[in-house]
């Protein structure tokens, strides 16, 4: 197993229920295939240039132990998931 990151940036319009949703899918994702060791929620930031006419948004942090294949499933759930504004993984 690897050690990775994942930055991911959250439409803003979701409340903090929506956020703690979110946060518990992609936990239980990655402990399917490895181990989530922290998640941290950074808060509200404003986007270098916008994205979609979104000037602002949430960036959530995951740090985690996992299988390289895993990632693959991993990032296809963050291009499907519609409160994803953009998302990068990288191998620590």
């Amino acid at each position: 197993m690897n050690k990775y990151e994942s930055v991911v940036i959250v439409n803003p319009n979701v409340d903090e229920a929506g956020l703690k949703a979110l946060e518990e899918k992609f936990t239980g994702l990655i402990n399917e295939n490895g181990k989530v060791e922290s998640v941290e929620n950074m808060g509200k930031k404003r986007l270098a240039y916008e994205i979609n006419k979104v000037k602002e948004a949430t960036y959530m942090l995951f740090k985690f132990d996992a299988k390289p294949d895993s990632i693959t499933e991993l990032e296809r759930v963050y291009r499907i998931t519609d409160d994803i504004i953009k998302f990068i993984v990288v191998k620590k």
